[in-house]
């Protein structure tokens, strides 16, 4: 059984793992103009959160009451959603560089180049069962620090935030995947307010010359893939 990712909108994913494991990365449902889904809808088993910026988390007590999910992120964002609502026995704090195995599953914390208001930002890296590698950056600039966490897990699937403004933008991203290397690449963190890139064909077309042996897959929200 392959594993499979679906895209829930803006910089929210659903990965769906070939043993059964449903693990979202940061689920903003409510008040995103992308989402493809209800929080009604959602089910999971871990939810790992890059950062505590409204577009990422602020639907996480929500979520986590829904599904009863755990969620991996850094422990002041830990406490921060703890006084919104989220079980202390829910959260597991962790920070860059820390790993945590969870079923068979391992999710390494790395470094991301954005803001918080708690916490700093980060990005994962999901060893799945198999031995296959998704990496998402969370929102982040373009850093050289993405060619040494490539090196030590070689990785399957990068999830790029492509948008600019706030993040890399689609010239930027391409160039990271001749840090990453990854086999697939897939854009997020565009279209979904004026300010950011409205499409992904700048990416496209970049990372076609920068990256040909990347394979590139540009989702709509509620679409999916597998690999």
């Amino acid at each position: 059984m392959p594993h499979k990712l679906r895209w829930l909108g803006h910089a929210s994913w659903e990965l769906t793992t070939s043993g059964g494991k449903i693990i979202l990365f940061d689920p903003w449902i409510n008040g995103n103009p992308k989402a493809a889904v209800k929080i009604e809808d959602l089910k999971a088993d871990y939810i790992l959160i890059t950062h505590d910026h409204f577009d990422h988390a602020s639907d996480l007590p929500a979520v986590v009451q829904q599904t009863g999910a755990t969620v991996i992120l850094q422990p002041e964002t830990a406490a921060r959603y703890q006084k919104e609502g989220v079980p202390e026995d829910k959260c597991i704090g962790m920070n860059i560089g820390g790993s945590v195995e969870l079923g068979g599953i391992v999710v390494t914390m790395t470094e991301a180049y954005h803001s918080s208001e708690t916490g700093e930002p980060a990005g994962f890296i999901v060893t799945l069962e198999d031995g296959k590698r998704v990496y998402n950056a969370g929102d982040t600039g373009i850093h050289c620090n993405m060619a040494t966490w490539a090196e030590l897990y070689p990785l399957d699937v990068a999830i790029l935030p492509i948008g600019g403004h706030f993040t890399m933008d689609p010239r930027q991203a391409a160039h990271a995947l001749t840090f990453l290397k990854p086999k697939v690449a897939v854009p997020q963190h565009f279209g979904t307010f004026p300010l950011l890139v409205q499409s992904a064909d700048d990416f496209v077309r970049f990372a076609r010359q920068k990256a040909p042996g990347t394979e590139i897959v540009v989702l709509e929200p509620g679409k999916s893939f597998e690999f």
